[in-house]
């Protein structure tokens, strides 16, 4: 009889119900609750309508009704192995491209409701601007000095791509340019053409050097020569007055001989050493001796 009891229909429906029950009981145990990172935010829908943001740590929601969205609020990044372009003087160009974002916490909700998660708003903006904006860039640039201005270069292409994602629910943090690669042509010109550069600078500096040290050996001439004709002018100087006192003196003499005639016989009285000419002309006078009579 009780067997019959646990086969009747009665029975089983009432077992079905209790087992549909506790796992309705498990199933809103478990799908009550929530934890949030602190790198995520969670967006709580309730019905597929957003109710709130949810900040870290553990919450609560209602179960089966409501549903939890992580979004994560991090640092990250996207990569392009090989973007292609062209130069302004037409020379194609790979490049490895990768860019930085992250979604700001006051974002969360328009991202959701306008993308639905990271990875499609990813696909959507960032991975269709890198390489326009890019190549548009690129396209500005010679060949050579999109090489020697790479980080002019960067810098533009992340003004623009910042510009074209301004209105979007994301900021873009950096843009890394990894690599530059040309034809292996055109990367050997490059490299020749560097080698002259270098080499041409070289000859400059060297020119340079030369002018330098002329510039100073001309400078010492300049000095040694204004040396010597400070040197020449004090001789001359010196001769000068030496010449003018030597006049004077013979001047002042002059005028004394002049105003006294007997002051030659003085001196040379003075000079004589006492000794008469041993011969003497006829009719020749002693020297010193005047034989005339200033008496008469």
């Amino acid at each position: 009889m009780l067997e019959k009891g646990k086969n009747s229909p009665g029975f089983i429906i009432f077992s079905v119900f209790c087992a549909l029950l506790t796992l309705a009981g498990i199933i809103s145990l478990f799908g009550s609750w929530y934890t949030i990172d602190q790198s995520e935010r969670g967006v709580i829908t309730r019905f597929g309508k957003v109710t709130h943001i949810a900040e870290p740590g553990l919450g609560f929601k209602a179960p089966l009704i409501s549903d939890v969205t992580k979004v994560s609020i991090a640092n990250l990044s996207v990569t392009h192995d090989e973007i292609q372009a062209y130069s302004k003087d037409q020379q194609p160009a790979k490049m490895k491209v990768s860019v930085g974002f992250h979604v700001p916490p006051d974002e969360i909700e328009a991202l959701y409701t306008k993308y639905g998660n990271i990875q499609v708003m990813a696909d959507r903006l960032v991975n269709r601007h890198i390489p326009t904006q890019v190549e548009n860039v690129f396209g500005q640039y010679n060949a050579v000095s999109a090489v020697q201005h790479r980080e002019e270069f960067v810098k533009k292409v992340t003004n623009e791509l910042k510009k074209a994602l301004g209105n979007e629910p994301l900021v873009v943090d950096s843009v890394n340019i990894e690599n530059i690669s040309f034809t292996d042509e055109y990367e050997k010109n490059i490299e020749e053409r560097m080698k002259a550069e270098v080499n041409v600078a070289k000859t400059q500096q060297m020119l340079q050097t030369e002018t330098i040290n002329a510039d100073i050996a001309i400078q010492k001439a300049r000095g040694m020569a204004e040396s010597q004709l400070s040197m020449a002018h004090a001789e001359a100087e010196g001769i000068k007055l030496r010449g003018a006192a030597e006049a004077e003196a013979i001047k002042l003499r002059a005028d004394a001989l002049s105003k006294n005639p007997l002051l030659i016989e003085l001196i040379t009285a003075e000079r004589w050493n006492g000794e008469l000419p041993q011969t003497m002309l006829p009719n020749s006078s002693v020297p010193f001796i005047n034989t005339k009579n200033n008496d008469h």
